[in-house]
């Protein structure tokens, strides 16, 4: 899954993909490095980043989607947790929806899933990005994690979203400090008990920097695949990044092994 931000501050690619020239170009990239769905985004979920509206949101994502939509034939995602946004951008040619809240942020966002048919993608996440990390203190991260994904899928399959179209990710950097987040990697196959495709998104984020000691997000790949080569022996099975190439070869590689008679 391929990041296209098409925002003015996310914390690595924000103000980068603004006009249609630019947005072309990257899509195009991702399409030649081999990506399978490009998950496109118009408002920033970076820890402190203030919500926007949804007339905003759809304003800046609307056109966007229907430009990708004519333009190549890649599948598309829409990055968004307001029902509204999801049910325009679906209208203008996305097939799936990567809520953040796990369904909890819009009431309305199962039922919008469930009539486009669209497929969904289930994060887990504590608090609106912008006091996420006031609390990142847990009893017990990996059980909170699973019992809060478990909640999200049961409310996607009692709207009527079938089974075969949903998908969970774990939330990385998402009401996680450092510990948390390396302490999610290290159980992940635990989701898989759960019975649904999991997505991992760990692609240059601040906890690969603060273990590595980088503080610009560009230096982060080497860690971003090194946790890509994890997921993949824990169980991922999807990985929302911004680096396709070296992601997918990474993936590829670590799955071989993974397979090896």
């Amino acid at each position: 899954m391929g990041i296209l931000n098409v925002t003015p501050d996310s914390f690595y690619d924000g103000g980068l993909h603004q006009d249609g020239e630019a947005i072309l170009r990257r899509v195009a990239t991702m399409v030649a490095e081999g990506v399978d769905i490009i998950d496109v985004g118009g408002e920033s979920t970076r820890p402190g980043a203030k919500q926007i509206g949804e007339t905003e949101e759809m304003d800046r994502v609307t056109g966007v989607i229907s430009l990708l939509h004519r333009e190549f034939e890649v599948p598309l995602s829409i990055d968004t947790t307001k029902s509204a946004v999801a049910l325009e951008a679906v209208e203008a040619g996305v097939g799936f929806i990567n809520d953040i809240s796990g369904l909890t942020f819009d009431a309305e966002m199962a039922a919008v899933a469930a009539a486009c048919g669209a497929g969904l993608f289930l994060m887990h996440t504590r608090g609106r990005p912008d006091r996420m990390q006031q609390d990142t203190k847990y009893a017990d991260l990996p059980a909170e994690v699973e019992r809060s994904l478990a909640e999200s899928a049961a409310k996607a399959l009692q709207a009527g979203v079938p089974r075969d179209k949903i998908s969970l990710d774990p939330g990385i950097g998402f009401g996680k400090d450092v510990a948390g987040n390396l302490q999610l990697l290290k159980r992940l196959d635990r989701l898989l008990d759960l019975g649904f495709p999991l997505l991992l998104g760990t692609s240059r984020k601040s906890f690969i920097g603060k273990v590595l000691q980088q503080d610009d997000p560009a230096e982060r790949l080497n860690g971003t695949l090194a946790t890509i080569a994890l997921g993949v022996d824990r169980g991922a099975m999807l990985f929302r990044v911004h680096d396709v190439k070296p992601a997918r070869e990474v993936a590829q590689m670590a799955w071989a092994i993974k397979t090896a008679q």
